[in-house]
């Protein structure tokens, strides 16, 4: 049985679902999603779920900025609060990261963003308990925050539907299908069936690259392995700031139950999975270094334990930023390697690619879209951070 459709994206997560939204808010119609399993079933569900603007590139942070006024006004937007929870953000560094730290906030402000330069005190009145004595500078974003990219996907998919927008679960694609004029012009199924399609949109995360492999391009993303463990101080945490600790290398969060989510900025030494066969817990060497860290860091903690701990994966390229655009087949349009960004810049990706199907260039305010593009890695072009930090790798 072959079925056609104007767009067929492929992937129902978190980046599939915000295109399709997208896409049907600017009226186009006759948008088809399919999903090899249930929506926002793969890495969706794994994501830490910060929200924040905090980055050296400032394509990204103002994709984040949109972002943020669409977390705050999700309940309007979608009916859904997407569980954002606008607790602030703070970026902490020692003193070799303080010239880096006042440049990107320098950038960030540039751009409209609401983040400004604190010193200790503030930072001791926004969580008292923290060991603050190897922190030189802070970053405070208070829009930032926390939110859960599940939720998140599954309200996209919900308004999405409601725009006429037909969302396919448990539709595996296993081939895309390419014409005689080289052009990707739609997918077979599993089941043999297939799907026509003007512009295929592929969303799969770290299964991209299976995907195009048959086409003859190299799309050059992997995933890595992102280890997350959850601490119960032996109390409830109040609501506090996330914390981006990059004196220690780790990140904090406070859980919805008052438990801290905490993971690893440390990505020097970078592992690969399988990302349909891996172990779901940390290692033995990851929880010491998780209870090392914050000992040092929560020093009072009244009656500290791990009470659970799994892993995802980030869909990573070479330079730790997102493929979005054209690929080098036409037909194809891939978001995709989003490495460790997707749910903090989602809604900017879905008007993002909805607009480049449509127009070929993008209203959002300053963007540049061939920051994404495909052939910058060929091109020796790759997209990093204008000021980085010592030892915490390019995911910012």
């Amino acid at each position: 049985m072959t079925e056609t459709t104007n767009y067929l994206i492929v992937g129902g997560g978190l980046e599939g679902l915000a295109i399709a939204w997208s896409l049907a808010d600017r009226g186009e119609t006759d948008i088809l999603v399919v999903e090899r399993d249930t929506t926002c079933s793969g890495m969706t569900g794994k994501s830490s779920g910060v929200v924040r603007s905090h980055y050296g590139t400032p394509s990204l942070a103002a994709m984040s900025w949109y972002s943020v006024d669409v977390f705050e006004r999700a309940t309007e937007l979608f009916g859904d609060d997407m569980a954002f929870q606008q607790c602030g953000y703070v970026v902490g560094v020692a003193e070799n990261n303080v010239e880096p730290l006042h440049k990107n906030v320098a950038m960030m402000q540039s751009l409209g963003i609401d983040v400004d330069l604190i010193g200790h005190d503030k930072m001791h009145e926004l969580w008292p308990q923290l060991h603050l004595d190897d922190f030189a500078a802070f970053a405070y974003e208070p829009r930032g925050g926390r939110g859960e990219a599940y939720m998140a996907g599954m309200a996209f998919g919900a308004a999405a539907r409601r725009l006429g927008v037909t969302i396919r679960q448990s539709t595996e694609v296993a081939e895309l299908l390419r014409g005689d004029d080289d052009r990707v012009y739609g997918v077979r199924l599993a089941d043999g069936n297939e799907i026509h399609s003007g512009t295929v949109i592929l969303a799969t995360g770290p299964w991209a690259p299976a995907l195009t492999a048959p086409l003859g391009f190299d799309l050059d993303v992997k995933a890595q392995r992102a280890q997350l463990v959850l601490v119960d101080q032996g109390e409830p945490t109040p609501v506090v700031p996330v914390l981006s600790d990059l004196a220690g290398l780790s990140y904090v969060c406070r859980e919805p139950n008052g438990e801290l989510l905490v993971g690893n900025s440390d990505h020097q030494a970078p592992q690969y999975i399988d990302p349909d066969n891996y172990i779901n817990r940390a290692d033995e060497s990851t929880l010491e270094m998780i209870v090392m860290k914050m000992g040092h860091r929560l020093p009072d903690m009244p009656d500290p334990r791990i009470t659970s701990s799994y892993v995802g994966a980030y869909d990573v390229t070479p330079d730790y930023n997102p493929i979005i655009g054209p690929s080098p087949v036409d037909g194809l349009f891939l978001a995709t390697g989003f490495s460790g960004h997707g749910y903090k810049i989602s809604p900017a990706v879905g008007k993002l690619v909805a607009e480049l199907v449509t127009d070929g260039s993008t209203t959002l305010p300053n963007v540049d879209p061939r920051d994404f593009r495909y052939s910058r890695f060929a091109e020796n072009d790759l997209l990093v951070s204008l000021n980085p930090y010592e030892g915490a790798g390019e995911m910012r």
